[in-house]
């Protein structure tokens, strides 16, 4: 046994994983992550895909990453800086140098730091030197030859052996946090319960990779991250697209409705339509379509007949939908579409994230095309923002489109899962049955709502459809029966008002500065904005989930303070959109279009240049 490392205590630690996209960094990154939610850490992750399906092996563009940042405390991002990476070859190290705080951990595959991956990769000789690594603890494993060495007698072929190496690099990490090995290792025997010997030879290399970092203990200290003080419940680690589906699943069934769920598989909206797909026992009906148009066409259909119905994209498919939104709107049936941003325009950067569709998602129909629009800001909270983009939909007879996008579908966090008892009641607007002629156009007068007469009710039969139509259902070409259902329409949006929630201000309530953000940077902003006002500057946050319609609060808080700044992935449309609604105020931006999310330290120095007028 070596000597005794020292042990650090630190209230946050971020871990990189990183190699080929073959080389199992999503699934090692997700272990890690599932032990430190047991072990009581709060966290945040985030995965990184190349958008390549094939990439060549050992090429930057192939390189796969997963963050997982961890605490003792209330996490709100991912993390800006690596303390320890795990990089499987020197791409990984190439895509990841710039990204690993001074004083962190590198913890290299030695034996894939070849002639031939090292010019692969774009370097001339050696990869530590040409990246300036003076400053991080260097830990060279032979992971490849360590794994094969640990299951020569084993029977596997050479293949099976080497895929392997991401557990050896995995035991080598739980040493260095002193986590325990059973979470994982029970993940073998259930996920290989039909295959035993790779199960236990992935046991085998993990704990390999354990017991060969408690031999170099002396060469690194060892991280102590202890447990979060969280709010008793049950917890589990959830992604947004798992939370959207969830989501959506409590509102139908606190709606007394059955789900459907039409949707074309598209990145990175697709885990949602999975997640419903593997709930018939709730239920769920779920539909594959051959296209955008069909998926939500079909979702309509389903809404026309009683169904709580839902549609999935991403931004390229929500262009195609603008159509049937359309018909959704005129038709004034409830349904929600999904959108799961990602860097566009067109095929764009398909496994990035963005927030670029929010003008698309407000105004890119024809004709005065009003909808619902919501964002989610977390993970988590993606159930929250699916529940009530569902009760809007239903109780208000309107279609509304909720916003994530691919950092919020794909990074998790710990999840205290509802009681259902707990979540409001959804009332859908039933008609009374003896009411002779049904009016399908007739509304509630507090919301402005139709009823939602089922197709086959005896006495309710009526005609609804793309064509201008009167209170009765028949179709007309009357110029003032087309203002009054346009006014009606666009008025029945503007009423959800009534129930949107007061925006809330984080931190000072008036001052220097305000700074706004929409849906998913709302964790990099927080975290940025909580230094800030550590360091005494004076300034408040303000994080937008209802963007139409606004909370009724905006202008009120907006006078408070002597400067706004909008932060957003996108060149400036929130900060657009304000400037329309709120003219007397002047907006200054901080935008990113890189395909990445914010980093909290970007948003810090740019908000200390305003506030220092610079």
């Amino acid at each position: 046994m070596g000597k005794k490392s020292r042990v650090i205590e630190k209230d946050e630690v971020v871990i990189r994983f990183s190699g080929d996209s073959g080389d199992g960094m999503q699934l090692t990154g997700t272990l890690f992550s599932d032990t430190a939610a047991l072990y009581g850490n709060d966290l945040s992750t985030f995965p990184d895909y190349p958008a390549e399906i094939r990439a060549p092996q050992g090429s930057v563009g192939g390189v796969s990453g997963f963050q997982v940042h961890l605490g003792h405390s209330e996490i709100f991002t991912p993390g800006d800086l690596a303390d320890v990476l795990v990089a499987m070859n020197p791409a990984a190290v190439k895509a990841n140098a710039k990204s690993v705080r001074q004083g962190g951990t590198l913890i290299y595959d030695e034996d894939n730091f070849t002639d031939k991956n090292i010019k692969k990769a774009g370097y001339e000789a050696d990869p530590l030197k040409e990246e300036k690594l003076e400053g991080v603890n260097i830990i060279a494993a032979p992971v490849t030859s360590m794994v094969k060495e640990a299951l020569k007698d084993f029977g596997l072929d050479p293949k099976s052996v080497l895929r392997t190496k991401n557990m050896f690099a995995l035991g080598m990490v739980y040493w260095l946090f002193d986590r325990k090995l059973d979470y994982t290792e029970k993940y073998f025997e259930k996920k290989f319960s039909k295959k035993p010997q790779i199960a236990e030879a992935n046991k085998i290399a993990l704990r390999a990779g354990y017991y060969y970092a408690e031999t170099i203990e002396a060469f690194t200290p060892v991280y102590r991250v202890n447990p979060a003080r969280i709010a008793p419940g049950t917890y589990r680690n959830i992604c947004g697209n798992a939370a959207t589906a969830w989501g959506l699943m409590a509102a139908a069934e606190k709606a007394g409705l059955k789900l459907f769920v039409g949707s074309y598989p598209i990145t990175p909206a697709t885990g949602i339509l999975e997640e419903l797909a593997l709930r018939k026992d709730l239920g769920v009906k779920s539909f594959q379509a051959e296209d955008e148009i069909a998926g939500i066409c079909t979702a309509l259909g389903a809404s026309f007949a009683g169904y709580l119905a839902v549609t999935s994209t991403s931004g390229p498919g929500l262009a195609l939908k603008t159509e049937a939104i359309g018909l959704g709107v005129m038709a004034e049936l409830p349904i929600v579409i999904v959108n799961v941003q990602r860097g566009g325009p067109s095929t764009g950067l398909p496994t990035k994230t963005e927030q670029a569709d929010l003008l698309q998602a407000l105004y890119g129909r024809n004709g005065e095309c009003p909808v619902v629009v919501l964002a989610a800001s977390t993970p988590s909270d993606c159930f929250d923002y699916a529940f009530e983009a569902a009760r809007i939909a239903v109780e208000h007879m309107t279609p509304v489109i909720l916003l994530t996008d691919s950092y919020l579908a794909n990074g998790t966090e710990p999840w205290r899962i509802p009681e259902m008892k707990d979540l409001p009641d959804i009332m859908p607007p039933r008609p009374a049955q003896d009411e002779t002629p049904f009016m399908p156009y007739k509304r509630d007068e507090k919301r402005l709502s139709r009823y939602w007469a089922i197709p086959g009710t005896p006495g309710l039969e009526h005609r609804i459809g793309g064509l201008e139509k009167t209170v009765k259902g028949t179709v007309s070409y009357i110029p003032d029966n087309h203002e009054l259902m346009v006014r009606l329409r666009a008025e029945k949006v503007s009423r959800v008002e009534e129930k949107v929630p007061d925006l809330k201000v984080t931190g000072h309530e008036s001052g220097e500065l305000l700074v706004v953000g929409w849906g998913g940077s709302y964790g990099y902003i927080m975290a940025a904005v909580r230094e800030l006002q550590s360091e005494g500057f004076n300034l408040g946050f303000v994080n937008f989930n209802y963007l139409n319609p606004l909370p009724k609060n905006v202008r009120e808080i907006f006078s408070k303070y002597k400067k706004i700044v909008v932060c957003e992935l996108n060149l400036g449309q929130m900060a657009n959109y304000l400037r329309m609604k709120y003219q007397e105020f002047t907006y200054l931006q901080i935008n990113k279009v890189q395909g990445l999310p914010f980093t909290s330290q970007e948003i810090k120095d740019q908000c200390i240049k305003i506030l220092e007028g610079k």
